[in-house]
């Protein structure tokens, strides 16, 4: 099979990229720059394709796998699994800064997302909360804890700490279920019912209660339970 150095310059991944523009490159020639060179068998670019195609060419999947995971790969050794997850990161990281342009919530999905840059492709639990000032603008995300495949807890104390540390005049819930069922479990009702109450001693109000997943969310509020 062919390396890439004996392509037309044009059709290489980094010279194609000075010549045509990023926009011009697959999600495989992207990643064929970040490994920089193949195996034996196989060109980076082919070695590249390999690696989309075991999670169907979706990049939100790719981001999911971990340093391990890509190293299981032939030819893909810690440093070159290393540069495609910080590339993944540094993708994640410019999404979230545009969320922190002051969002204003108005409802679940405004809330949804707010956080969705810190909460995706997660293959474990965490809790955050959203606190929002008295435009009801996001101050700032602050992650409570971080729970294993199967949950994770939040203590009170921790949530309206940071509440008050940072003079917040209300609370949004949100924790993920890695799993993709966004039912809600009688724990997680018992902690909303328990953090509400809390909130309206302190009079800071809890808005809303998300339950995250990667392709939608459940409201406690729009389903009236909290």
């Amino acid at each position: 099979m062919n390396k890439i150095l004996s392509w037309a310059e044009e059709d290489r991944p980094r010279e194609k990229l000075m010549l045509k523009g990023r926009a011009a490159l697959s999600d495989a020639e992207l990643i064929a720059i970040l490994i920089g060179s193949g195996t034996r068998e196989l060109s980076a670019v082919d070695l590249s394709k390999l690696i989309l195609q075991s999670v169907g060419n979706n990049l939100n999947e790719l981001a999911k796998l971990s340093i391990n995971d890509l190293m299981k790969f032939k030819g893909v050794g810690d440093a070159k699994a290393i540069s495609i997850a910080a590339a993944l990161e540094l993708g994640r990281r410019r999404k979230e800064s545009d969320v922190l342009k002051k969002a204003k919530v108005t409802s679940s999905s405004d809330a949804y997302h707010a956080i969705r840059p810190y909460l995706m492709d997660l293959s474990h639990e965490q809790f955050w909360i959203l606190l929002l000032n008295r435009a009801n603008e996001v101050i700032r995300p602050f992650q409570v804890s971080i729970g294993g495949v199967a949950g994770t807890v939040a203590d009170p104390k921790i949530i309206f700490k940071s509440a008050i540390e940072y003079l917040a005049s209300a609370i949004i819930l949100v924790h993920n279920h890695p799993s993709g069922n966004l039912t809600p479990s009688q724990a997680d009702k018992d902690l909303t019912k328990k953090v509400k109450e809390a909130g309206r001693l302190l009079d800071i109000p809890i808005l809303d209660h998300l339950i995250f997943g990667d392709n939608g969310y459940y409201s406690f509020a729009d389903q009236g339970i909290l």
